[in-house]
């Protein structure tokens, strides 16, 4: 294996990692049902609560994970990229939802719902630069933003009707990257038994 090879390999291990993302995607869902304080999310103790059980889930993935196909360091080019993705992040989601629908008086006040939209942009852009776009991420992340730009959205800020799409793109997304990732790297537990054989 040459060194792009390997390369590539890293980043599919770093962005393929889909079930980091479920739940990523159901903070989105829960942020959405708190802001419009949905019993019992209405209580802040109960919305933490449920918003810190969530992000706990997370250890277990990343020892699954890590348990069963090992560690991968980014490479250099990888961290500059996952700094780029974040910085760039705030003003295509922030930026882009206040351009498009706001009450700031250069908005363009277009019926679109932006929150989909900026996030289905950084969906689309950082898997085009970070890995490349697979079948499964121009349709879910395109879909996502296909859907935001309808304009259909009229009346009251559909800003949590977006965040709530969102969520449920990063569950359906993170599943189908995990099962790419299994098609790449094989089933849980099989370096272990490549490892056992070679020792034999």
């Amino acid at each position: 294996m040459d060194r792009k090879q390997l390369e590539g390999a890293g980043a599919a291990y770093t962005y393929l990692r889909g079930l980091i993302g479920i739940p990523a995607g159901l903070m989105m869902v829960l942020a959405a049902l708190g802001n419009w304080r949905i019993p019992p999310l209405d209580i802040d103790a109960v919305f933490l609560a449920v918003l810190l059980a969530i992000a706990l889930t997370t250890l277990p993935i990343l020892r699954y994970y890590n348990e069963h196909y090992g560690r991968v360091r980014p490479t250099a080019k990888q961290d500059r990229l996952t700094v780029l993705l974040t910085v760039l992040a705030v003003p295509v989601v922030l930026g882009g939802s206040l351009l498009l629908r706001s009450r700031a008086s250069w908005s363009l006040d277009l019926p679109v719902n932006p929150v989909a939209i900026g996030i289905a942009l950084m969906g689309l852009i950082s898997y085009a630069i970070g890995l490349g776009l697979k079948g499964h991420h121009v349709i879910i992340w395109g879909g996502l933003l296909v859907i935001g730009a309808l304009p259909v959205w009229k009346g009251a800020d559909p800003s949590n009707i977006g965040l709530l799409l969102a969520g449920l793109v990063v569950i359906l997304n993170g599943a189908l990257d995990h099962r790419l990732f299994v098609r790449i790297f094989g089933p849980a537990g099989a370096l272990e038994s490549e490892d056992s054989d070679a020792g034999a």
